[in-house]
């Protein structure tokens, strides 16, 4: 008889074990679906010949309306980051000022984001793969209301700058030092250039501490382990972001552990190496010159994962 019952209840056992199964799987196989309806995609890939690793582009859009590219003239990227992962070697995590003084395809040299204005997403990965002479093989592309949307559904993240602000033309207001800080502050953060005594570079090391917040707090224990942060957060990203043609819920799932690895103290971080951060072009202004001698040399070593795990890469004194 105990024999008898022991059996019962271990099929019992096994029965809501299996149930439960189901339950996750069928929620997880749902959730996949629906996220994966939601992603935004455009047709942005140039079809280059691809080169060893992957490259990923994220930008951030200057639309007003959330992200972004819908053919308005004039529309502008705020923030150009270069992700690529190499066959071996760390990842690297490369800012390119937005003002950087490049050759756009089918146009006159130009300020890099003008390429966005000329041409949208297309023109400026064309421009960026020409500069790089890396093939880009995934885009991301997130609107200004979108970081906001993004931090504000992680409960805030926490940014450092040692710096007293009050810059009217950004919004960002601040008292030296480290703040837990919500979507529009965090966007402020990420703009402010004009308080900055190093402008666009400074920018550049703001925008990529927020990446590294938000990374760091959207794959944390206190998220992953709450399915209505989880849900909360999947939510946010999905409205603000547009990815290539290529991009699946899984490939967003790995493009994310990619940005979190580029977030560590292995990864590579930086700018491209300069040879001025206020070179002045007749009908263009003031744009940040990229160093001719050394470009190449660098693009191949963040191609290749040569550099040394760790290393601050960039800047004039590259």
């Amino acid at each position: 008889m105990p024999k008898k019952r022991k059996r019962r209840a271990g099929r019992v056992i096994g029965r809501l074990l299996l149930v439960l199964l189901l339950l996750v799987v069928g929620s997880a196989t749902w959730f996949l679906w629906w996220a994966n309806g939601k992603i935004e995609r455009v047709d942005v890939l140039s079809g280059a010949a691809d080169t060893p690793g992957t490259t990923y582009l994220i930008v951030g859009s200057d639309s007003r309306e959330g992200w972004g590219w819908d053919g308005t003239e004039g529309a502008r990227t705020d923030t150009i980051i270069l992700i690529h992962e190499p066959e071996s070697g760390p990842t690297a995590m490369i800012s390119i000022p937005r003002d950087s003084y490049v050759s756009i395809p089918g146009y006159s040299d130009n300020k890099i984001n003008a390429s966005f204005a000329f041409g949208g997403p297309p023109l400026l990965i064309e421009t960026v793969e020409g500069v790089t002479g890396l093939t880009i093989d995934h885009y991301l592309e997130i609107g200004f209301q979108g970081v906001s949307g993004i931090v504000d559904a992680l409960s805030g993240v926490e940014l450092c700058y040692g710096s007293d602000v009050d810059d009217e033309l950004s919004g960002m207001v601040w008292e030296a030092g480290c703040h837990v800080t919500g979507g529009d502050d965090a966007l402020a953060f990420a703009r402010m250039r004009y308080s900055d005594p190093t402008g666009d570079i400074g920018r550049t090391a703001r925008q990529q501490q927020l990446v590294s917040a938000v990374s760091d707090a959207a794959l944390s224990r206190d998220t992953l382990l709450n399915p209505f942060a989880v849900s909360r957060l999947v939510n946010a990203g999905l409205e603000a972001v547009v990815v290539d043609e290529d991009m699946s819920i899984l490939g967003l799932g790995k493009a994310a552990l990619v940005f979190h690895s580029a977030q560590g103290d292995q990864a590579v971080t930086g700018t491209p190496p300069l040879s001025s951060i206020n070179y002045s072009v007749s009908g263009v202004g003031s744009t940040v010159l990229l160093d001719p001698e050394q470009s190449d040399a660098f693009w191949v070593a963040v191609r290749d994962g040569t550099f040394e795990p760790g290393t601050e890469v960039g800047g004039v004194d590259w």
